[in-house]
C-alpha cells in the first residue's frame, strides 16, 4: 500500500490516513478481505508514529469500513454502514458545506459546480466498474 501523507496539511495525519484508504476501497483499489498493512508496518512506511496510524484504524473500525481478526490482521470490511441514516445525511451536509463555500470562493456559478460534479460522479463510476471487470 503506496501512498504518502503531507504533515504541513491542516488535515491531521490520522484523518489523512483515513480518507486515503476510504478512497481507495471506493475506487476499487482495495476490495472486501483484503488485508491492510499492520499498524507498524505502515507508520514505518509512512515515517510516523504508529499510534496515529492506530487511532486511524481504530475510527474506520468503528465506521465499519475494517475489520481486525485478532492473531490475523486487519482486513476491508464488507460495505454495510454502521452510521444511522441520519448520521450519513448530516456527514454528507458538513461535506456539501465545504464544497459549497470552497466554489463560492472559486466564483463558480452553480451550473459550472453542478457540471463538474456530474462529470466527476460518471468518471469516478465508470473507474470502479472498470477495476471491477464489469
Amino acid at each position: 500500500m503506496l501512498f504518502t501523507v503531507d504533515p504541513s496539511r491542516s488535515e491531521a495525519v490520522y484523518v489523512q490516513i483515513m480518507h486515503e484508504i476510504k478512497r481507495r476501497i471506493a475506487r476499487g483499489l482495495l476490495s472486501t478481505g483484503d488485508r491492510l498493512p499492520t499498524v507498524r508496518d505502515l507508520a514505518r512506511t509512512l515515517v510516523i508514529n504508529p499510534n496515529t496510524v492506530g487511532k486511524a484504524y481504530q475510527l474506520l473500525e468503528t465506521e465499519g469500513v475494517i475489520s481486525t481478526r485478532r492473531g490475523s490482521g486487519t482486513f476491508v470490511a464488507s460495505v454495510s454502514p454502521r452510521l444511522s441514516p441520519a448520521l450519513r445525511r448530516e456527514r454528507v451536509n458538513r461535506l456539501l458545506d465545504q464544497l459549497f463555500t470552497e466554489a463560492y470562493h472559486m466564483a463558480l456559478d452553480e451550473d459550472s459546480l453542478m457540471d463538474s460534479i456530474k462529470k466527476r460522479a460518471k468518471s469516478f463510476r465508470l473507474s470502479v466498474k472498470r477495476r471491477r471487470g464489469e
